[in-house]
């Protein structure tokens, strides 16, 4: 096993956050049983929604794939267990902030009987990079650190750039989230060979595992699993543990000492990243042909009665999550999906744990600390903003709604860690006021497009006359031409022929 590394480049700003996750973490990872209902969303990635492939009524397998998608950044979906479509209807689901999105539901039999093994392929090391991306993107698997980007189309656009390295992101570094920590602890031989897969895909021969200082049973389990495995293609670096490091950004600048340019990628300076549970997740369908249908979630925080990390469905509502960790205690105030920093908040615990959902968080009260009040001008927001933003400037320009100086600030490399929110004394919201803003900014830019592509048309349109025009005109030249040849016998008949055709 390569020793773990501390040749570390450099993190501005973040902060120190108490972990708060001793509680989630002093159990192993618990399987929850099959709900007698799932709900499936068809939209669990960053492109357009997928489509059924399946009517209501039809009886599935675990496994099937009952939804797909056309467009680039799409992924399919597939059943997490056997029944019958009970439902193709909208439902609430948690990545529009509650509101209600086409899902399928599926009465689940309680046989958990899965699609048929496909016929056996060749080892993976036999498999061109280009068939092995492809597999990928049939199983469904998105990047389960919460961008839910699908990995294959990662990996290919990765393909197209010179890359040096691959890093696996095992850095958790949100109060309250463990279940990375415990996927590495209890599967950290998966996590390997996942990323041999990977490396494979993108023909390197360097992998970094990043992890935090404060895992030692993780480092440990990771350890044995090289020293097992015997490749040394693989370097464990550990990081500090401060938030938000675990950006992906900021995890390439630490590990590797390069900066992601404003508004580029990691593979714009030789890296890709992917995080644990994405490896895991491509062992168990390239190695173990179960598609993206369970993940690892934590549960957790003061309002939950047992905080645990489970292994649950996608699709499996968070009621029944929650009652498996013992239901909710009398101090449960807030549902929250993520992390304090950067979950979403839900008003209804029937939205369904999706490929994205790594934490449960039940708080005993209210994020926000007390009355917004004017901002005092303090600095401590570009202090602690890992992008090395001026957040203060950025909340002036959002109320303003002043897009070209948003844009200068840079307020589309804000990467939403909520930093600034937790050290501003006014109490201002400056995290979702960004994110209102960044909504504003795109909305705009949609505007531009579809007034770009109808100036467009309107000109199309205008040349297609005037083309049209010409034509005519010429024709009509010609005719006259002609007729003057001919002589007015021909005149006449002409014009005959045109009453003739108007009448």
């Amino acid at each position: 096993m390569s020793a773990p590394t501390f040749d570390l480049g450099k993190l501005h700003g973040g902060l120190r956050l108490d972990a708060n996750k001793h509680e989630s973490t002093a159990r192993g990872i618990r399987d929850v049983p099959v709900p007698p209902q799932l709900v499936l969303p068809l939209a669990q990635h960053v492109g357009a929604p997928a489509q059924p492939v399946i009517g209501v009524g039809e009886r599935v397998l675990k496994g099937q794939l009952i939804a797909d998608c056309e467009g680039t950044l799409g992924a399919p979906v597939h059943a997490s267990s056997s029944g019958r479509i009970a439902a193709i209807e909208a439902w609430p689901i948690v990545r529009r902030f509650g509101d209600r999105a086409p899902c399928i539901v599926i009465e689940t039999d309680g046989e958990d009987r899965a699609v048929e093994a496909a016929e056996a392929r060749l080892p993976f090391t036999e498999q061109t990079p280009d068939v092995l991306a492809h597999r990928i993107l049939q199983g469904g698997i998105v990047g389960l650190g919460g961008a839910v980007f699908p990995t294959a189309q990662k990996l290919i656009q990765a393909g197209t750039a010179d890359l040096d390295f691959l890093i696996l992101n095992g850095v958790e570094c949100e109060p309250y989230i463990s279940c990375d920590d415990m996927l590495m602890r209890e599967r950290a031989a998966e996590v390997v060979r996942g990323g041999q897969v990977l490396l494979h895909v993108l023909g390197l021969d360097t992998c970094y595992i990043a992890i935090e200082s404060d895992k030692p049973e993780a480092l440990r389990a990771l350890g044995d699993a090289l020293s097992s495995i015997d490749d040394g293609r693989f370097v464990i670096k550990q990081v500090p543990t401060i938030y938000p490091s675990g950006g992906e950004d900021q995890l390439v600048q630490l590990v590797t000492n390069r900066e992601v340019p404003s508004g580029g990628l990691p593979s714009d300076v030789g890296c890709l990243v992917q995080n644990v549970g994405t490896a895991v997740a491509i062992h168990d369908w390239i190695l173990g042909g179960e598609p993206l249908i369970s993940r690892v979630t934590t549960i957790t925080g003061p309002g939950v009665a047992e905080p645990m990390n489970v292994r649950a469905r996608v699709g499996t509502t968070v009621a029944d999550m929650v009652a498996f960790a013992g239901g909710y205690t009398d101090a449960a105030r807030q549902l929250v999906i993520g992390g304090p920093m950067t979950g979403r908040s839900v008003t209804t615990d029937r939205v369904p744990v999706v490929k994205a959902t790594n934490c449960i968080l039940v708080l005993s009260e209210r994020a926000l600390d007390g009355p917004e009040r004017p901002c005092i001008r303090c600095g401590n927001c570009a202090d602690v903003c890992p992008v090395q933003l001026l957040p203060q400037q950025l909340f002036w320009y959002a109320c303003a709604d002043n897009e070209q100086q948003l844009r200068a600030y840079g307020l589309t490399d804000c990467i939403e860690c909520g930093c600034c929110d937790l050290v501003c004394p006014s109490h201002i919201p400056l995290t979702a006021d960004f994110r209102k803003a960044k909504a504003r900014i795109q909305e705009l830019a949609d505007e531009k497009a579809r007034a770009e592509r109808a100036r467009r048309r309107f000109e199309a349109r205008n040349e297609r006359l005037d083309r049209e025009r010409s034509e005519r005109e010429r024709e009509l030249a010609a005719q006259k031409e002609s007729a003057k040849r001919a002589g007015p016998a021909a005149i006449a008949d002409i014009l005959k022929r045109r009453r003739k055709g108007k009448d």
